[in-house]
C-alpha cells in the first residue's frame, strides 16, 4: 500500500488511484460515520427511516454499501454492472411526497446520491489519513477524481461531482451547513448504533465501534444526533487509533483486503443465482 509515509515504485510512475486505497479494509471504520452524515440530509434520512430496517437488519446497509463500493470500485466491469443494477432495483422503490413532518425524496435524485457519494468519500480518506498520514497533493486529487464513480455509477452525471479537491471542499461546507436531524432520523442512529438483534459479534463490537464513530465526527455532527462526548472519550478514541496507527500498516495486504475479496465473491455468488432464477429452465449461462 502506497501512502504519503510509505511510497511504492509505482508511485514514482503513476498517481494513486481509488483501486489503491479502497481494498483497504481499515477504511471501515469510517462507515458509520459517514451513514449518519447521510441520515443527517433530512431527503435522505427520511427515505432510509422509511424504506430500511436498521432494527431488524443492524448490518444491511453497511453490507450493502460495501458490497456496492468494492464492486464499482476494485471488481471487474460485471462485477460493477450487478452491483449497480441491484442497487438500482433496491432504489426503485425509495420516494415519497413532501408532508408536514418530512421532505420529498427520490433515491434516484442525483443531488442525493452525490450526497451519499460524497460521505463515503470523505469518510474514507480521513481515515486513510489518520492511518498512514496525508497523501502528496497528486495522488490526493487523483484518488478524489476516482472516488467520483460511486456516484457516477449511478444517476450522478459526471459534471455533477465537483471538478478537484478545492470545489468538493466548498460543496462539503455548503452541505455539511444544510444538515439536520429530527427524531425520526434521530431514532435511526440509535438504532444503528444501539441494535438489539443481529448476531452476538455485532453486539460485542458496537462499544468499540460507538466511540469510534462519533469520534471521527465533528463537535457539531454530534451534536446533531445528540451523542455524548468528553476528555475521557476522546484519550480512548485516540489510544484506539493510535494502535490502528501501528498495528494495521504492518499487516499483511492479503489481511488487510480480506474483507474486499469476501464481498466481491458474495456478489458473484448472488449473480449467479438471479442469472439461474432468471433463465426459464433454471440453469445459469455461462
Amino acid at each position: 500500500m502506497a501512502t504519503a509515509s510509505t511510497p511504492s515504485p509505482a508511485s514514482s510512475i503513476r498517481d494513486l488511484g481509488i483501486r489503491d486505497l479502497a481494498p483497504e479494509s481499515v477504511l471501515v471504520l469510517g462507515g458509520g460515520r459517514a451513514i449518519l452524515l447521510q441520515l443527517a440530509n433530512p431527503a435522505v434520512g427520511h427515505g432510509v427511516a422509511r424504506h430500511s430496517d436498521f432494527a431488524a437488519r443492524p448490518t444491511s446497509r453497511l453490507s450493502g454499501t460495501l458490497s456496492y463500493v468494492y464492486a464499482v470500485t476494485c471488481g471487474t466491469p460485471i462485477d460493477r454492472a450487478a452491483a449497480v443494477r441491484r442497487v438500482s432495483l433496491a432504489h426503485r422503490p425509495v420516494h415519497g411526497t413532501q408532508s408536514l413532518a418530512a421532505p420529498a425524496y427520490n433515491a434516484f435524485d442525483p443531488q442525493l446520491q452525490l450526497w451519499v457519494a460524497a460521505t463515503l468519500y470523505e469518510s474514507a480518506t480521513r481515515v486513510h489519513e489518520l492511518v498512514y498520514g496525508p497523501l502528496p497533493a497528486a495522488d490526493a486529487e487523483s484518488v478524489y477524481r476516482d472516488y467520483g464513480v460511486l456516484g457516477t455509477a449511478l444517476q450522478v452525471p459526471p459534471g455533477l461531482w465537483p471538478a478537484d479537491r478545492a470545489a468538493f471542499a466548498a460543496y462539503w461546507s455548503r452541505a455539511t451547513s444544510r444538515l439536520a436531524t429530527d427524531e425520526t432520523t434521530r431514532s435511526v442512529a440509535r438504532q444503528l448504533l444501539h441494535p438489539t438483534t443481529g448476531p452476538v459479534w455485532l453486539r460485542l463490537a458496537m462499544p468499540l465501534a460507538r466511540l469510534v464513530t462519533t469520534g471521527l465526527l465533528q463537535p457539531a455532527e454530534r451534536a446533531l444526533f445528540e451523542l455524548p462526548w468528553s476528555p475521557a472519550r476522546q484519550r480512548r478514541y485516540n489510544a484506539v487509533i493510535g494502535v490502528v496507527r501501528l498495528v494495521y500498516p504492518r499487516l499483511p495486504a492479503r489481511l488487510r483486503q480480506a474483507p474486499m475479496r469476501h464481498y466481491l465473491r458474495a456478489g458473484r455468488a448472488l449473480a449467479a443465482e438471479e442469472r439461474a432464477a432468471a433463465e426459464p429452465d433454471g440453469t445459469a449461462r455461462p
